[in-house]
């Protein structure tokens, strides 16, 4: 497929605005927009995309804005030094597949480059959020290098007014034996259209949590991986909440590269009115991969006759001496459940708030950070309450 110039003529206009970079960052946006102006946007004909149309993405010209992500980081995280840098930007969210990576690398500025030194405990997060302003597009990037028996925990917010265009990616380097949770929350505005992509690489015996929680925008496309190298574990949690005519299209991979890895994924979803929603999970385990443990389960509550899920969970397995699992159900609230709240004096209404927030509470409760945690509460609780007036 072969970009047109309508579509990458604007974001030409803002590669070529870019101020001046280190000699080895400027060689990687131009071989990032090569590639963009290459493949341009995904079409539905391309099988990762085939249920989610960006054509509103690829014909907005929202210009093009310094990515404005906020970041607080605790002692002793550290800003990575240029050399640091160069190691590992862009070595691991991989722009040849991705064209929105692809677009986010060729429009690199002011990333987040951050380093937590092996050993260390980290009590408080380190905190990334951005708020939107409307009419604009970001590209915000960041890379945390995470060191060997260090401990951290990492959240992303994104929220914002109006329209607008969020492209965020970020990488994660877990080293030997680090642990490492990761959470974003993502609250765009009903108009906006946000894509992002998070690729972890685990080193020996790591732990990588990730907890996505989608909840706003009109278009959603999240794009999760994690590499797990020999002895690690990963697991990957998220719930999406879409209603009105809103999109959410989460795409993960688990790459099982070496042995005695296991990996844990859930992921729960919950669609009313006209909203439409995407969970491709794939689990991939190589052939020098054995003993692997992995499982896969995918949930989803529709809560109206015009809601569309299309669920794809997928095993590729090139190892013998494995146990994985997969699964994926579609269903509505039980009807001998609200019969029972109904029965307690319990409105209707109410009682099917009530049993929508049960359906997320098991991903709710997963949450480590208290804060963020009690936050969620509350906007589902909210969320809930509103729909069932």
């Amino acid at each position: 497929m072969t970009a047109t110039a309508e579509q990458t003529g604007h974001w030409l206009d803002a590669f070529s605005r870019l101020p001046a970079a280190d000699p080895w960052l400027k060689l990687l946006r131009e071989r990032a927009f090569a590639r963009f102006a290459a493949v341009g946007f995904p079409t539905t004909h391309d099988e990762e995309w085939r249920f989610t149309n960006v054509s509103r993405i690829a014909r907005s010209a929202f210009p093009v804005i310094p990515a404005d992500l906020q970041a607080v980081w605790p002692d002793p995280v550290r800003p990575l030094a240029s050399a640091e840098a160069e190691a590992h930007l862009a070595r691991y969210a991989a722009f040849d597949a991705n064209a929105f990576t692809a677009l986010n690398t060729a429009l690199l500025t002011g990333a987040t480059l951050l380093a937590v030194p092996a050993g260390a405990v980290v009590y408080q997060p380190i905190e990334l959020s951005r708020a939107a302003q409307p009419g604009t597009s970001a590209h915000p990037r960041t890379l945390i290098v995470v060191g060997a028996d260090a401990h951290c925990t990492i959240v992303e917010t994104y929220h914002g007014t109006g329209a607008y265009f969020t492209n965020a990616v970020t990488e994660i380097v877990a080293g030997d034996r680090s642990v490492v949770d990761h959470y974003k929350l993502q609250q765009e505005s009903p108009e906006a259209f946000h894509v992002s992509s998070l690729q972890a690489q685990l080193g020996q015996s790591a732990s990588f949590s990730t907890h996505n929680i989608s909840l706003g925008g009109a278009l959603t496309r999240n794009d999760i991986g994690a590499v797990l190298a020999q002895g690690s574990d990963a697991t990957l949690n998220g719930l999406y909440i879409a209603s009105g005519s809103q999109h959410v299209d989460n795409h993960t991979v688990i790459d099982h590269a070496l042995p005695h890895a296991t990996s844990r994924e859930l992921y729960k979803g919950i669609l009313d009115g006209h909203a439409s929603a995407v969970f491709n999970g794939r689990i991939l385990v190589r052939k020098d991969a054995q003993k692997t443990d992995s499982r896969q389960t995918n949930k989803n509550l529709v809560l109206s006759e015009d809601a569309v899920i299309d669920t794809k969970p997928e095993l590729q397995i090139h190892a013998d001496d494995v146990r994985c699992t997969h699964g994926a159900t579609i269903g509505q609230l039980d009807a001998e459940a609200l019969f029972y709240l109904q029965s307690r004096a319990i409105g209707k209404r109410q009682a099917r708030s009530l049993l929508t927030y049960a359906f997320a509470q098991d991903v709710v409760d997963r949450i480590k950070v208290r804060s963020l945690r009690d936050s969620l509460e509350r906007i589902l609780f909210g969320k809930f309450h509103e729909h069932a007036e």
